[in-house]
């Protein structure tokens, strides 16, 4: 090359495909894609009725609703991971929102295993929610928002 030859213009290299770099530049209105932060609502609203559920069914398990065998307290201990995985998914911590999925899933195949079983349809309408609650915090604009 000779000193004389303009250099060709340096390529920016490209940017990451879940981030817009020229955004601020541009002052387009929102928020720029992957700089999400906060909790989306409908996490907001799974972990609300999870923990009312998970809270019934521990009441309800202590009570001897369940039996006083392994149901018992196979119950317990899933209710409990499951309170300690929605305060943890609530904070936006990807181990809350871990144990909190493997919950719907969890208690998602109960209900279809109860309807199976006994035929009650309240099991398929409870199992089909939970399915549904599985599959939307199943979504990638769920995961990155956590830490």
């Amino acid at each position: 090359m000779n000193p004389q030859d303009p250099q060709p213009p340096a390529i920016p290299p490209a940017p990451h495909p879940a981030q817009d770099t020229g955004f601020r530049s541009r002052h387009l209105p929102g928020i720029a894609a992957g700089e999400s932060k906060g909790m989306l609502p409908g996490m907001a609203l799974i972990g609300m009725y999870l923990l009312v559920l998970s809270m019934l069914n521990a009441f309800a398990a202590v009570h001897g609703t369940f039996g006083l065998g392994a149901a018992k307290y196979s119950i317990l201990g899933v209710c409990t991971l499951l309170v300690i995985g929605i305060f943890g998914m609530l904070r936006l911590r990807r181990w809350g929102w871990s144990l909190v999925t493997a919950g719907c899933l969890l208690m998602a195949a109960g209900y279809f295993y109860g309807f199976h079983r006994m035929h009650a349809p309240p099991y398929i309408i409870n199992g089909l929610f939970d399915l549904v609650f599985f599959l939307y915090l199943s979504r990638t604009e769920v995961r990155e928002r956590l830490r």
